[in-house]
């Protein structure tokens, strides 16, 4: 039986992340404002996090984060800080570069997957092992390899309980998986800290061949090369694009969904890029991918090709109205535009809320009901409930220590403020679940008496839970 490809898209922003589920994803990479190798992207805010994470979930798609750029030392208080709050998340997997970074999740963040990002340029068998031993679970290989290399990483990669990755689509990086110096030198804005400037996409001196941009390289695109990469036993393809708006991300990752189920449904492949030729792109070529390293993989042009490839496959002759043409591209882009907003606005990563109904009287237990849109239980407490007042007078004349009635001398030494449960005592528990996907709508008191209190556990309890669940 063949393998099932993870179908991986760029999330630069909210709607790039809706864009992404509704066009069928199966993963999504995505960076939050600090820690990530694309700093231009609008990225996601922290807050955010667990609505997008419950999004994804109930829509069967994982959520990989990125925190791939190399780590300076006056960070490491803030990187910890974030580390211990992702822990406490449902995250699916941590995309890493920096080696200090891969050491703390394989030795303190065990309960976190860890993903070799494409700009450790992971081209050979040593690589693989020494991944490995730092519990990298899947890894981005080098997009300069050609299908041989691919086939034969990924079976040493398979045998060390590694998943591969590699870009199948999006733009093309000059340099070696992106571990370039241009942008640093050129600008003083660092490509490996998340900052570049994409210097090779400029216009420069023209060349003896006529060239005025000639480092610029075509899209990578691998469209018809899903049978091959599947039969060198690839786990994942992605797709790079998160600076790209939410109405490209739909449009690419429909074309790759649309692909890769006719390939598990053995229908025939298609043939011409179809949509993906209408949303921005620099052409493409699968250059590396063939292992044609050649001149053929550039283009004088480093601006989107989606318009005048609309003349060519329209066949509007040169004579036509300028205006005209115009007038029909920007029909079309508004049409795609439209089209994957409509997909996108039934999706919210608002946090879901929650009903609680608390009712309980003097002698019975304490009983939370919890309702949201998706489920509904009720958490019981393992104490009875008792009158404050009373509870307040029985422990101020105990003597703690000994468990006996203290004298009356003794008695007014040690008084104890009993507060009954109140609506503000239940808002200030229930406080801590801001932090998570939920929010509490409502807290409804009504059916429970006035004046109670639950009294702390014996010793013989403490072994126990403060709570018995049940489901509805």
């Amino acid at each position: 039986m063949q393998n099932t490809i993870e179908l991986l898209a760029p999330g630069g922003d909210v709607d790039s992340i809706k864009a992404a589920i509704a066009a069928g994803a199966n993963a999504i990479y995505c960076g939050l404002n600090n820690f990530n190798a694309r700093n231009r992207a609008i990225n996601i805010e922290l807050k955010d996090l667990n609505g997008i994470l419950n999004l994804a979930h109930r829509n069967n798609c994982k959520i990989y984060l990125t925190i791939n750029i190399i780590i300076i030392e006056s960070e490491i208080r803030a990187l910890l800080n974030l580390l211990n709050k992702l822990v406490n998340t449902s995250i699916d997997g941590i995309i890493v570069q920096d080696l200090g970074l891969f050491y703390l999740l394989a030795t303190e963040f065990k309960s976190l997957e860890i993903h070799a990002s494409t700009q450790m340029t992971t081209h050979n068998i040593g690589q693989i092992k020494f991944l490995n031993k730092l519990n990298a679970t899947q890894v981005n290989l080098s997009r300069e390899l050609n299908l041989k290399e691919i086939t034969e990483l990924t079976s040493v990669a398979h045998k060390n309980q590694i998943k591969t990755e590699i870009f199948v689509h999006g733009s093309n990086c000059l340099s070696f998986s992106g571990l370039c110096y241009m942008s640093s030198v050129l600008e003083g804005k660092s490509g490996n800290r998340g900052r570049c400037s994409q210097p090779c996409r400029d216009e420069y001196l023209e060349t003896p061949a006529g060239n005025r941009f000639p480092l610029n390289l075509k899209d990578n695109s691998a469209y018809f090369d899903l049978l091959d990469i599947q039969s060198a036993g690839v786990d994942s393809i992605k797709i790079e694009g998160r600076i790209k708006k939410f109405h490209y991300v739909y449009t690419v990752v429909d074309a790759w969904r649309d692909q890769l189920d006719k390939l598990y449904q053995g229908r025939t492949l298609n043939s011409d890029y179809g949509a993906l030729q209408k949303v921005f792109n620099r052409d493409f070529s699968n250059g590396f991918l063939k292992g044609n390293l050649n001149q053929q993989m550039y283009i004088d042009n480093p601006r989107d090709n989606s318009a005048r490839h609309y003349v060519t496959s329209e066949e509007l002759l040169s004579s036509e109205d300028g205006e005209q043409i115009k007038k029909q591209i920007h029909a079309l882009r508004t049409k795609i535009v439209a089209a994957a907003h409509n997909k996108i606005e039934r999706l919210s990563i608002e946090k879901q809320p929650l009903k609680l109904s608390i009712e309980g009287a003097v002698g019975q237990l304490l009983k939370v009901t919890v309702d949201s849109i998706e489920d509904s239980f009720s958490v019981n407490s393992v104490a009875l409930l008792v009158d404050a007042r009373d509870y307040s007078l029985s422990v101020n004349n105990l003597d703690h220590d000994n468990r006996k009635p203290l004298s009356d001398d003794q008695s007014g030494a040690k008084k104890i403020s009993i507060k009954p449960l109140n609506l503000a005592l239940f808002s200030k528990r229930f406080n801590a679940i801001k932090d998570t996907e939920y929010t509490t709508e409502n807290i409804d008191i009504a059916g429970l008496q006035e004046g109670l209190f639950i009294p702390s556990r014996t010793n013989s309890d403490k072994r126990s839970n403060h709570f018995h669940f049940k489901r509805f």
